[in-house]
């Protein structure tokens, strides 16, 4: 493990593309040469990861890919994974519908909804008591703006992303014992800065191995590198949409404008769209944090 200052990050993240490429191979490389070429690539689809596999594939094409079929995608993001060779599809056990059925739905950040599912749940009145009013220096609990949302007729729990993406992975790392190498940024959240402030791109040492070379690239580098290299991406993206997660998620919709992803999702996939308000209930969630759809 490597610490990164704040301000190294900053200067990293200031640097010309052609400057974040060779610094990201030489991390892709010691990632490869210290796993003895044991590791794969987290393909989710979307254009960071589409650029991670561009680029590991130049110098490494025989590293396999692994995609999570969480049946939450944008079936653009599914034909676009289609269009791939050397990748492998994973499942989780369970779907969607009994997720949220036996946790609760993704609502407002995975933080939040953590420490709303601990408060409710936990039998440890320290931990509840740390999150309704903080340590004692106030870390660690719930935001007053979203307290309300404790007595809701809703379960609401950041397990959605445990169960469906990263427990079929955990399990394939087990299976293979192969290291990922995963596209993500520290600008993505604050977690992901906090987790690059904390191990740099390669955390050899950690309780999961993990490789994260494009940790200092930001949403501009990637789609400049798209343009460089003429880079074939989904065309999710020509179509409106800034992130293409699952399609169902709640997480940070109500940080979106006009139009945020389930007015847009209305437009241009009224199947699935329907489905989620009406079945998946995803339309009294929004109601009641105050949401449009």
């Amino acid at each position: 493990m490597s610490k990164v200052s704040s301000w190294e990050l900053k200067e990293r993240q200031a640097f010309p593309l052609d400057l974040k490429e060779k610094l990201t191979i030489e991390r892709i490389t010691d990632w490869v040469n210290y796993w003895n070429g044991g590791v794969y690539i987290s393909f989710s689809g979307g254009k960071d990861s589409t650029v991670l596999l561009h680029l590991i594939r130049k110098i490494y094409p025989n590293i396999p890919a692994v995609f999570v079929d969480t049946g939450l995608e944008y079936p653009e993001i599914r034909q676009f994974v289609k269009s791939f060779d050397n990748v492998t599809w994973l499942k989780p056990k369970m779907p969607f519908n009994k997720v949220i059925e036996k946790y609760g739905y993704p609502v407002v950040s995975k933080e939040n909804a953590q420490k709303i599912d601990e408060i409710r749940n936990t039998k440890s009145d320290k931990l509840r008591n740390k999150r309704m009013y903080g340590d004692a220096k106030g870390y660690g609990k719930l935001s007053d703006k979203w307290k309300y949302l404790i007595d809701s007729d809703f379960k609401i729990s950041d397990k959605c992303c445990s169960v469906m993406k990263k427990s079929p992975v955990k399990t394939y790392e087990r299976i293979s014992g192969l290291k990922a190498i995963v596209g993500t940024m520290a600008c993505d959240s604050f977690g992901r800065k906090t987790s690059y402030l904390r191990n740099g791109c390669n955390s050899f040492e950690s309780n999961r191995p993990m490789s994260t070379p494009m940790s200092f690239w930001l949403e501009k580098d990637v789609w400049d590198y798209i343009r460089k290299y003429n880079v074939a991406y989904s065309k999710i993206y020509d179509m409106g949409y800034t992130r293409t997660g699952c399609m169902f998620c709640m997480f940070g919709v109500q940080l979106e404008k006009y139009k945020n992803r389930f007015q847009l999702m209305k437009e241009t996939h009224s199947k699935q769209y329907a489905y989620c308000m009406g079945k998946l209930g995803c339309a009294k969630v929004l109601d009641y944090i105050g949401v449009s759809y």
